[in-house]
């Protein structure tokens, strides 16, 4: 029988907390690595103010990639071992995602702009980095959360 701590150790609220947390850890330092692409990141005051607002966003969309993830598999912890379709949905969802958001901040409501060193999709005109960020970081922080949950789970005696 498992205890209150443990059935809470798995709950999807704590999911969430620990995804959103390491996600937003994680994209603030590849936002402030690509901040010279962008228009405007001449200061530390803008880089830093803004690289976290784009975290905080990317957080969220890591949430929408956890939650595709629970309904396509019908398992909140369905990362805990993605397998091949699991990198796939991250991919994918990650994929769509970062292509809509970049075309629609870019280009129809001009939140921000790219500068001349920012490498782009032609046919998109919308900035590489930003699509690789949501391409590469997903697999890499789900894999960073589910290791916290079982090394807890490990150190209470629980087998997977």
């Amino acid at each position: 029988m498992r205890t209150i701590s443990q059935r809470s150790l798995l709950s999807p609220l704590s999911i969430l907390v620990w995804v959103f947390a390491v996600a937003v850890g994680v994209n603030y330092f590849w936002e402030i690595g690509q901040g010279f692409l962008f228009e405007g990141m001449n200061s530390w005051e803008n880089i830093w103010w803004h690289c976290f607002v784009a975290s905080l966003g990317d957080g969220i969309i890591l949430w929408i990639i956890y939650a595709a993830g629970w309904v396509v598999f019908r398992r909140p912890d369905w990362f805990f071992d993605p397998q091949v379709k699991g990198y796939i949905l991250m991919l994918i969802i990650g994929l769509i995602i970062a292509v809509v958001v970049e075309w629609v901040a870019v280009h129809m409501l001009q939140r921000w702009s790219y500068a001349k060193a920012m490498p782009v999709i032609p046919v998109l005109n919308i900035g590489i980095t930003p699509i690789l960020q949501m391409l590469l970081l997903p697999p890499i922080i789900f894999y960073v959360v589910a290791a916290r949950f079982k090394a807890s789970r490990t150190s209470n005696g629980q087998q997977w």
